[in-house]
Parts: structure tokens; C-alpha cells; sequence
């Protein structure tokens, strides 16, 4: 399986190119050059399988044995979930008026991006310990990538991990799973501006592409492609657990609320619909609404400012993934997609092409939330099904309320539920419910924090730069036989 970049300016590369990658080197996106087909008799097959052994499945075609042969990838895949507290990994609760919600976020951090970050941690050390390697792992957050990230490398050896994280932007909790983590290859840094602004020192740093391998940097955020395979199993589960029969032909559609910042989640589905998933996407988002605009009249274009939301997660204006949805939707077409993006970044602003809009259209449906429905929705639950809904969560919740309540579409829906409510204490006392706070994230409060201001006005990128050179100088000196 190889990989090519969205703008097909970079050569291919196999999976483990693609992970140790981040950008592409013409600052595209990677994606397979091919997407394996899945037959009625494969997806039978896979309806039986627990959330791991999806996991199992999906990396087996996507990454290959020459590179992780079988019972490596399976023991890499164990290991990941072996920290999850539901004994599923994830887990469906049926609540009243047809609303099923996917838990996404039974990881140490209580969010799912514990999911990919767990799988991607494993197979980075599997590849570092063979190549005894280092690498500097660099990520922005608008709140769980960071924490996630951290936990999946905190302690490793040969890992070095920065996290960029907005200052006032994050729930306090979010915040203090970064800064309470003081191993000594974890560098938080609290940055004064939001998630976009901090992603430019990011794009900057990896667009040098010497600078990139001379130090061996690679980023977690959703633009790795190893996220985006891990998060495909969502949909798979999904879909087996909400279809109402197999023995149908064609296999009936489920409908699958997608939450989404980024849109790393909005991806993988995408790519699991077009391997043959029969599902129906609905892209969600909060006041930010780039996503919503883009899917409803194909304008790709920056509003004034991002929104501060009660969904923190989601407040995001660049949703970076949508290049791969472009890619994807084009029929690969890399020429195309690298002038719609390079225009995107020239001018903050596109038009997407009548065929490629139609396109999205057909694959994704979408909805834009108000601060005042993802209260709604959290207060609906609870009083429906003593249930709390963390504020991403009520974004998808609030779109199957609106539907149902207007008896709109009868196939079987399910919500993802990207984060516990336990994170967002201030989102649950908006919706005027008491929030329920697991002991462990009560002692984050009474924990020593450590992290590096980022003041506007100081240069960022050079801060990074300058950190980044100083922990290779640092793994030079303490590598057993480093010539690197």
C-alpha cells in the first residue's frame, strides 16, 4: 500500500513514511493511492468483530505485512487498548427517542482521540526501536489532541513530544491534563492566540523540509494519516451496532452524526463510505461553521474571527482535513486539489467547482449548532435519560432532536460522542445540570503544572524552532550510539 500526497508534488511513500510525515512535503495531505473495496461477504464478516478487531482489520489492509507483520500488528493493537476503562473500548448507550450515542471516550483522557493516539504511540515505537531512531513529535490543540498525544508518548525513550496550547481556549481540565504531565520528554508551551493562530508557527516549521529531517519531526495532529485509518473503525462500529438487518439487499444505510473541528473524523468516514460502508454522513459544528458553509453552497472561505463555543474542541476556522474529502471527492484529482488549496491559502477564501460541490453534497450532509441548542440538548437528555452529554457530544445530539422532532428521515441514526462531560464542568453548569467528576480528574487540581508562555508579539515560530534544535542537540548527547 502506498501513499500519495493530495497535491502530488511529493513522491509516494509506504505506511510508514505516511506516519513518520505529518505534511507532505509539497504540504499536502497523505492519503492511499488506492481504497480497497469491501464486498457484502467482507462487512458480514467484520458485523461480528469487538471495536479492536475492527481496528485489526482496517490497519492490516491499509499498512501491510512487510512492515508490521500480523501477530506484531495485533499484540501493537492490544497494547493500545489495554489502558481503556469499558471492557468494549468504546460503547453504544440506546437512549429514548431513537438517539444512540457512540462513546468514544472510555481512554485515559476521556476523549476519543485517545482511540487513534494510542494506536499511532504503538506503532511509532515499533519502528523506532527497530531503526533506533528519536523523533520530536510536534502538535497543536484546541483542547484533547494535546492531553491524548501526551499520554500516548509520555515516558518513551526515544520520543520527544511539544504541545502547542491556546491560552483561555481550553476547558481548565483540558489544560490541566497537558501541564500536570512533568516527564522529562513532554514540553507544553500555553500560547496567547487560538488554535489557527498557533497551527501557522506548526505549518511554518514543517514546510522546511531540511529543518523537518535533519531533526526528525513529525506531528500527531489529524493531518497524520495513521489517525485517520484508526478513526475509520467508528463508522464500522457504528454501523454494525445500529443496522437493523444484514439480510437485506443492498445493505440498508445508517446515519452517522459526525461532531467536527478539523474534520480528521469527517475523513475517515468519508473513506469508510467510499470502501462500500452504506452510511450517510452529517458533518455537525458548532458556530464555526466553514464546514457547513462549504457543504451547503461550497464556500470554503474564513469568516471575520473564530467563535468562542461551550464545543471549545470544534472552534476552529481551518478545518484542514476537508483536502482530503477534496481529494477523495475529485477522483484523486492532486492538480485540482493543490490550486483550490494553494487559492485557499493565498486568499483565505474559494468557491469549490459545481462537480466537486455536487460531489460533497451527495457524500455529506451538515449542521451548524448555537451555543443555546447545545444546552438544549444536554438538558433534553438528562431529563430523557439521566444521561450527560458533554457539549461536542450535544452537537450531534441536537441535530437527532431537531430531526425527530420534525419526523425527518426514518433510517437508524447514531451520534458520536467524542468526549465525557466529566471535561467540560462549565459547559454542564451552563445547561443548568451538576456536573460528575471522576476522582482522578478531581486531582488534576492539587497537581504540580509546568509550561512556557508564548506571548503575542514574540516570534513562535523561532521559539519552536529553537526548541526543537535544542532537544536533538539534548538526544545527540545522550544517544548510546547516535551518528544521527
Amino acid at each position: 500500500m502506498w501513499y500519495v500526497s493530495t497535491r502530488g508534488m511529493a513522491p509516494p511513500v509506504n505506511f510508514e513514511g505516511a506516519l513518520f510525515s505529518g505534511y507532505a512535503p509539497d504540504g499536502g495531505l497523505f492519503m492511499p493511492e488506492e481504497l480497497p473495496q469491501l464486498d457484502r461477504q467482507t462487512l458480514c464478516q467484520w458485523s461480528t468483530l469487538s471495536y479492536p478487531g475492527l481496528v485489526k482489520e482496517l490497519c492490516a489492509l491499509f499498512i501491510g505485512p512487510e512492515l508490521i507483520p500480523r501477530e506484531d500488528l495485533n499484540g501493537l493493537i492490544d497494547r493500545a487498548f489495554s489502558r481503556f476503562r469499558h471492557r468494549e473500548v468504546v460503547h453504544l448507550s440506546r437512549l429514548k427517542n431513537g438517539l444512540n450515542v457512540l462513546e468514544l471516550w472510555h481512554g485515559v483522557t476521556y476523549a476519543f482521540k485517545d482511540l487513534s493516539l494510542c494506536c499511532t504511540a504503538q506503532f511509532l515505537q515499533y519502528f523506532l526501536d527497530k531503526r533506533e531512531k528519536h523523533v520530536t513529535v510536534v502538535v497543536g490543540t484546541s483542547g484533547d489532541t494535546g492531553s491524548a498525544a501526551i499520554e500516548s508518548v509520555q515516558g518513551a525513550k526515544n520520543v520527544d513530544i511539544i504541545v502547542l496550547l491556546p491560552k483561555g481556549h481550553c476547558s481548565k481540565i483540558q489544560e490541566l491534563q497537558m501541564t500536570t504531565v512533568l516527564k522529562e520528554n513532554v514540553h507544553v508551551f500555553r500560547v496567547e492566540g487560538n488554535s489557527d493562530e498557533l497551527d501557522e508557527p506548526i505549518k511554518a516549521v514543517f514546510t522546511d523540509v531540511a529543518f523537518v529531517k535533519k531533526h526528525n519531526l513529525m506531528s500527531l495532529n489529524s493531518i497524520n494519516w495513521s489517525r485517520v485509518l484508526v478513526q475509520m473503525a467508528h463508522y464500522f462500529f457504528a454501523y454494525f451496532r445500529c443496522v437493523p438487518s444484514l439480510d437485506m439487499c443492498p445493505l440498508p444505510p445508517v446515519e452517522v452524526v459526525v461532531p467536527t473541528g478539523a474534520a480528521g473524523n469527517l475523513a475517515a468516514g468519508c473513506i469508510a463510505q467510499k470502501m462500500g460502508l452504506p452510511i450517510c454522513l452529517v458533518g455537525a459544528v458548532n458556530r464555526n461553521d466553514i464546514i457547513h458553509r462549504t457543504v451547503q453552497q461550497g464556500d470554503f472561505s474564513l469568516s471575520e474571527a473564530v467563535n468562542p463555543t461551550l464545543a471549545s474542541a470544534m472552534d476552529i476556522q481551518v478545518p484542514y482535513n476537508m483536502e482530503r474529502i477534496f481529494w477523495l471527492l475529485s477522483g484523486s484529482d492532486s492538480q485540482m486539489t493543490r490550486a483550490l488549496m494553494e487559492q485557499f491559502e493565498r486568499t483565505q477564501s474559494l468557491n469549490l467547482p459545481r462537480d466537486l460541490h455536487s460531489k460533497l453534497s451527495e457524500a455529506v450532509t451538515s449542521a451548524s449548532v448555537s451555543d443555546e441548542a447545545i444546552t438544549q440538548a444536554m438538558g433534553r437528555c438528562w431529563d430523557e435519560n439521566q444521561y450527560l452529554l458533554c457539549p461536542h457530544s450535544a452537537v450531534a445530539a441536537s441535530c437527532h432532536y431537531q430531526w425527530t422532532d420534525r419526523q425527518q428521515s426514518s433510517i437508524p441514526r447514531c451520534c458520536l460522542a467524542p468526549a465525557s462531560a466529566a471535561k467540560f464542568p462549565e459547559a454542564v453548569l451552563a445547561a443548568g445540570l451538576t456536573p460528575e467528576i471522576p476522582e482522578e480528574i478531581l486531582a488534576l487540581e492539587h497537581k504540580e503544572t509546568r509550561c512556557t508562555l508564548m506571548r503575542r508579539g514574540d516570534d513562535w515560530t523561532q521559539i519552536l524552532r529553537d526548541t526543537i534544535e535544542d532537544l536533538s542537540r539534548r538526544w545527540r548527547g545522550h544517544a548510546p550510539n547516535s551518528s544521527e
